[in-house]
């Protein structure tokens, strides 16, 4: 028998996108739905009962998440955010490596947070390490570090949110390792 009174929820779509989908694993087409919670009679929503919140509807597999799944790049964005983090940092060793660059610590400091903020906490502990260990071996190919390329490391292992024990470990491990 069916009910003849109850609440229910009624959905309205207000946006579509992409997003990495973590129920089906991959970039995926999404709507974005408001619920409202409504008194029914007889199965006909008639008054409002107030807000069943925000959530976001994968076009795939049809799964719901709450909507800060939307904080989470795509793996299309998550490997230009790599892309980029990789090579900033290579450019970063390489002019910290360089004699006589006046005024550019700064700016180097602040392009590697402009790139590696957004990307570091999605990154596995792994994954910061290995970026950290690329930039040290670049800054070891011509001899030990020199003062401004360990700066510049420890910058990377800051915006990475390496710790200063691991950063140094790590500095430590790709001095020891031949290449």
């Amino acid at each position: 028998m069916p009910h003849i009174w109850g609440v229910r929820t009624t959905w309205r779509t207000v946006g579509d996108g992409e997003f990495f989908c973590p129920g089906c694993g991959g970039d995926r087409s999404y709507l974005r739905r408001i619920g409202r919670h409504r008194f029914a009679l007889l199965g006909i929503p008639l008054l409002p009962r107030g807000t069943a919140g925000t959530m976001v509807e994968c076009a795939a597999c049809r799964t719901c998440f709450r909507a800060d799944v939307l904080g989470h790049p795509t793996t299309t964005r998550f490997s230009a955010m790599l892309r980029d983090a990789v090579h900033t940092v290579a450019l970063a060793v390489l002019a910290a490596g360089k004699e006589g660059i006046d005024g550019s610590g700064t700016a180097l400091t602040i392009e590697l947070h402009e790139v590696l903020d957004p990307l570091a906490p999605h990154l596995a502990p792994a994954g910061s390490e290995d970026i950290l260990l690329q930039g040290a071996r670049i800054a070891l190919a011509d001899g030990p570090y020199t003062p401004s390329e360990r700066q510049t490391l420890a910058a990377v292992g800051r915006a990475l949110l390496l710790s200063h024990e691991d950063t140094e470990r790590l500095l430590a491990i790709a001095a020891r390792t031949p290449s």
